[in-house]
């Protein structure tokens, strides 16, 4: 069994695939062919916003935001220590400062009642991370943002295709910014990104930015990057596309089916809480589903007691695990005494026990059954 099953959907869209790359391969624009600009259109339709700008990475997109948005040295940036490390690494990057906010323990997105106060004059964007493909509280973010005037850029790398009380992920705040990485719901065969807003002048910073600042060639208006998604690339993501709702809607099938298998198998399964924090773990437990959201589950996370125990008898099973994340970005070396010092329970809890089972729209329901029903003998083991 396989952790991501990628070689499926490429013989599903094999023959779309061919004709997308022979084409690139025949017209030989492999930088700014003319499948960026159709992708780019694509994209902001599925959206919901005016722009997309394609960009070389999903860290790629973080950074591009923040410098359209004119973060530099000094500045402070909101965000969350329970994520991948570019999300944090931009803003360092640009001279700023990561002023972390621990997640709500439930859904391990940003806690949107512990924002207001760590915002102070240097505040200069938000980001709030939409952990494992469930959509942060992003009204809440906004509400809170629009108060003090401050943008918001929603890291949807892990939740593309995500709804949000009837709107997309990545359509829901000044920037959305998101990860075509291999692996993510709607990924290409190497790395690539987009950004997702209805500001015209973010919007054309953004291309200008990703194109080294130049606003024609060889003339530069701003400082930028080699940010540019290549072509091949974006010609990978538009023979992804027609099949993508499909996979989609699999993915929030595929969950709820771990949902509810899992609370039938494994004796005391439930939707973790926040007391469970003042406790050791007993029982495994699922993070919750808030309502007016659908999660593209990037990853299906569950919260295990002895994880590393459970890992290797999972594996001896020949159920694949991973772990995103074990250790808060506050808690690591190159950041400890980077951002706020104070602590993030909520994160530093989240990061000892989550780990996240096979996943995916080809997912098989045997495999599926398998993997429920082993995870079951593995805490068994415990009991």
């Amino acid at each position: 069994m396989q952790f991501i099953d990628l070689k499926t959907q490429q013989t599903a869209i094999k023959e779309d695939l061919e004709r997308r790359i022979a084409a690139v391969l025949a017209h030989g624009q492999y930088i700014m062919g003319p499948e960026v600009a159709e992708l780019e259109t694509a994209l902001s339709a599925y959206v919901g916003v005016r722009h997309c700008v394609s960009v070389s990475s999903g860290t790629e997109a973080l950074l591009i935001a923040l410098m359209a948005l004119g973060v530099g040295h000094g500045d402070e940036v909101i965000t969350t220590p329970f994520t991948f490390v570019a999300t944090a690494e931009v803003i360092v990057l640009l001279g700023a400062k990561p002023i972390f906010v621990d997640v709500d323990p439930r859904t391990a997105n940003i806690d949107p009642t512990l924002i207001a106060a760590k915002i102070t004059p240097r505040t200069k964007a938000i980001i709030p991370v939409s952990l494992y493909g469930q959509v942060a509280e992003m009204d809440a973010i906004n509400a809170i943002a629009a108060e003090h005037g401050i943008p918001v850029i929603e890291d949807g790398c892990q939740s593309f295709g995500s709804d949000y009380h009837g709107r997309k992920s990545c359509g829901l705040s000044t920037f959305g910014a998101t990860s075509f990485f291999p692996s993510k719901p709607l990924g290409c065969y190497g790395d690539g990104g987009a950004l997702f807003t209805d500001d015209d002048a973010l919007a054309q910073a953004a291309r200008e930015i990703r194109v080294h600042g130049q606003s024609k060639r060889y003339v530069h208006t701003r400082i930028g990057v080699g940010g540019r998604m290549d072509t091949l690339q974006c010609a990978i993501v538009l023979a992804k596309l027609p099949r993508f709702d499909w996979e989609v809607s699999e993915r929030v099938r595929i969950g709820t089916r771990y949902d509810a298998l899992l609370r039938e198998t494994v004796p005391g399964f439930c939707t973790v809480d926040a007391s469970d924090l003042n406790a050791p773990l007993t029982g495994a437990r699922s993070l919750a589903m808030l309502d007016g959201r659908t999660s593209v589950h990037a990853q299906y996370t569950v919260l295990v007691p002895n994880r590393a125990e459970v890992q290797s008898r999972l594996l001896q099973a020949g159920v694949p695990t991973a772990v995103h994340y074990p250790i808060p970005l506050n808690a690591q070396d190159a950041y400890r005494n980077l951002g706020n010092s104070d602590p993030t329970p909520a994160s530093a809890w989240l990061g000892a026990h989550v780990m996240s089972l096979p996943m995916g729209p080809d997912l098989t329901e045997a495999d599926q059954d398998h993997v429920v029903s082993a995870l079951a003998g593995a805490l068994a083991a415990d009991a």
